[in-house]
């Protein structure tokens, strides 16, 4: 069996390569692309991190809103999109608001964990 570095060990290592050896040494434009190649990378861990279970949750989520199961979370994406289209659910809809809130705080923890009211909308 193959024993070498994970995906998130060698992206961690690229990522402490640019944090600590590269980006001290750049300046201008070349440290601003250092930064964003570091934040990038930041992403990509959050990712891997935090997106398989926030995807479980939603799709779990959608199953229930929507009373059905067997379709992919983008199918069922796309049919709570046409049920708001549509006018069948609304925010009085039991259990909308709590899922939009929910998936819109996972999709923030992994694509701005910085955001200000991040923390106040987690609560």
């Amino acid at each position: 069996m193959h024993d070498g570095p994970s995906a998130r060990e060698l992206i961690e290592a690229v990522k402490n390569f640019i944090d600590k050896s590269a980006a001290p040494q750049l300046t201008g434009h070349a440290a601003f692309h250092a930064r964003v190649a570091s934040n990038a990378l930041a992403t990509v861990l959050r990712e891997l991190e935090i997106r398989p279970t926030a995807e479980a949750e939603e799709k779990a989520r959608l199953e229930r809103l929507l009373g059905t199961s067997g379709e992919s979370a983008n199918q069922l994406n796309a049919l709570l999109c046409e049920a708001i289209r549509s006018g069948r659910m609304n925010l009085s809809t039991e259990g909308l608001l709590p899922h939009l809130k929910s998936t819109t705080i996972a999709q923030l923890s992994v694509d701005q964990p910085g955001y200000s009211g991040l923390k106040t909308a987690a609560r």
